[in-house]
């Protein structure tokens, strides 16, 4: 009898990356590595990580830092360009419904592990990603929900908002967002149902702007005399 060769095993041929590609592949393994290992890691480490040598990733990125710029885009700018801001301002449709709506999508995308871990490894190295991220907010979301606040509580327009309703948006804003740090980095118990939690958040967000700021401004009118 024949003795029975064993077949070699078949190589598959790996698909050759465009530099396109590659410099996606590089990003997506860098933001992964960053939301484990934070920011103090060095770029021959990341290298390591990718399958590469430190050379090839300078050619795509010359510095750490511009790799991390592109970090930023990709994780936390692109997903903001997608029409939020034309939803929230949309007045044929009721201010809550709109906000809901946006909440939901809004959370979708920053409620997980790696978005947050990123968004607080790259606070605790005070590094200019939670600063730029906190101007976006404040100009695109939080400015635009105010000013639909005002107009559904009957107040004047304005070209800002004030201190006092950007703190209060704030608030709302960030009790939103520390339900996801509770959840995907404390693994706290947290009432599952997203959508009632927005909800509520919601609810509790927009009776205590018309009661702040609507009795406010009807505090400061000149009451009218009676003529007789």
């Amino acid at each position: 009898m024949r003795k029975k060769t064993a077949s070699k095993p078949v190589r598959t041929k790996q698909k050759r990356l465009s530099p396109e590609e590659r410099r996606q592949e590089f990003v997506s393994k860098a933001t992964e590595f960053f939301s484990e290992e934070g920011f103090g890691g060095g770029t021959r480490d990341l290298a390591r990580r990718l399958g590469v040598t430190q050379p090839l990733l300078y050619r795509y990125f010359p510095s750490k830092d511009d790799l991390i710029k592109e970090v930023y885009r990709t994780v936390y700018l692109e997903p903001l360009d997608t029409g939020w801001e034309k939803l929230l301002t949309d007045r044929s449709r009721p201010i809550r419904e709109r906000l809901r709506e946006f909440y939901d999508a809004y959370t979708n995308v920053i409620f997980s592990r790696k978005w947050l871990r990123i968004y607080l490894y790259s606070g605790l190295k005070g590094l200019d990603i939670n600063r730029r991220y906190v101007a976006v907010v404040q100009d695109k979301i939080l400015t635009p929900i105010i000013s639909e606040c005002r107009h559904e509580a009957g107040l004047p327009a304005q070209s800002k908002p004030t201190a006092a309703e950007l703190e209060m948006a704030w608030v709302f804003h960030s009790g939103i967002f520390y339900y996801g740090v509770r959840k995907y980095i404390y693994e706290s118990p947290v009432l599952e149902d997203k959508q009632q939690m927005i909800a509520d958040a919601l609810d509790a967000y927009l009776a205590g702007f018309e009661r702040v700021f609507g009795t406010a401004v009807a505090g400061r009118r000149t009451p009218v005399k009676a003529v007789g």
